[in-house]
């Protein structure tokens, strides 16, 4: 269906190579790669708010609020800021 381009707690965003339903619910999966070297499964519901042609071209962005993410889509959603956090280094003596 397409690729995540932006992810928060409330929302993500997909970018597609076709336009998607506006006011559409949808049910999404994503699928990611594991430590273990399996692949871990998120299922989600989300509502399409809105979805407009990309930069790009023939590539279309689409916004999405979600409904009850699950505690796993939480969890990468914190993984995910906690890795592209940048924090103060240590001072050296």
């Amino acid at each position: 269906m397409g690729y995540l381009g932006n992810a928060s707690e409330g929302g993500l965003v997909l970018i597609s190579h076709l336009p998607l339903l506006v006011e559409a619910d949808f049910q999404l999966r994503f699928k990611l790669p594991g430590s273990d070297g399996q692949v871990h499964l998120i299922d989600l519901v989300a509502r399409c708010l809105w979805c407009r042609e990309d930069v790009t071209p023939n590539v279309y962005d689409s916004g999405f609020i979600l409904y009850q993410p699950p505690e796993e889509y939480l969890a990468l959603i914190d993984d995910l800021h906690h890795y592209f956090s940048f924090y103060p280094r240590q001072a050296s003596a």
